[in-house]
């Protein structure tokens, strides 16, 4: 990973998120994050190329001096032991009409991949804060990799599905694991362990989930 400075990457996210929640009740997740995400890296001297501004379209969502981001927010599960992070949509390679096959898959997602990096923030709420903690992984990095694990089908139980191939799923590395449901768009879901990302925890922030200012009140302000 580039050279950047931890100390500056840990209080500008601090700083920007604390901002934006004395105005917004709501988390920080989606294009909100890519919003926020290139705020920080502006303020530490990263040049921004591009963004995705919300488009929702599979790949790549901040092109800058530090690399391509693939921007991701999740809520933690389980005491903040796992995360559930959404990824590509395959029907083009595998659907109730046309079930492919793991080497098909496999390759599908190795060439959709067009960055170099998750940018991933992670929340847990209570009634009265938000802590978010802020991941910047590698993209080949094991969690991710299709090959690491061994596909095999899913089976529907019951009803007009019971015995026919609903979708995919791998087995389960170091508490990780990735499946696809064909009902879901055969979109791509990568289970994962937090122990196996931890070590790329770039910053770390609790919030009162209590805004100071509503937007008529911060505009008389100026």
């Amino acid at each position: 990973m580039k050279s950047i400075c931890e100390h500056k990457l840990n209080a500008n996210f601090g700083k920007c998120v604390t901002g934006f929640h004395m105005l917004n009740k709501c988390p920080i997740k989606e294009a909100i994050w890519e919003d926020v995400n290139s705020l920080i890296f502006s303020s530490c001297g990263i040049d921004i190329y591009s963004k995705s501004d919300g488009s929702h379209l599979p790949g790549m969502d901040i092109d800058s001096s530090f690399g391509r981001l693939s921007n991701k927010s999740v809520k933690y599960l389980k005491n903040k032991k796992n995360i559930d992070i959404s990824s590509y949509r395959l029907t083009n390679t595998c659907s109730e009409n046309v079930c492919g096959n793991p080497d098909e898959i496999i390759a599908e997602i190795k060439k959709r991949k067009n960055f170099d990096y998750y940018s991933i923030i992670a929340r847990e709420e209570t009634s009265e804060n938000i802590s978010y903690d802020w991941f910047i992984i590698p993209s080949n990095h094991e969690v991710f990799n299709p090959s690491s694990f061994t596909w095999s089908s899913i089976t529907g139980k019951r009803g007009k599905n019971k015995g026919v191939q609903v979708g995919w799923e791998t087995n389960e590395v170091n508490g990780c694991k990735m499946t696809i449901t064909f009902s879901m768009s055969s979109q791509l879901w990568i289970h994962i362990n937090v122990d196996m990302i931890r070590e790329f925890i770039k910053a770390s922030v609790t919030v009162k989930n209590q805004p100071k200012l509503n937007y008529i009140e911060l505009s008389d302000l100026f």
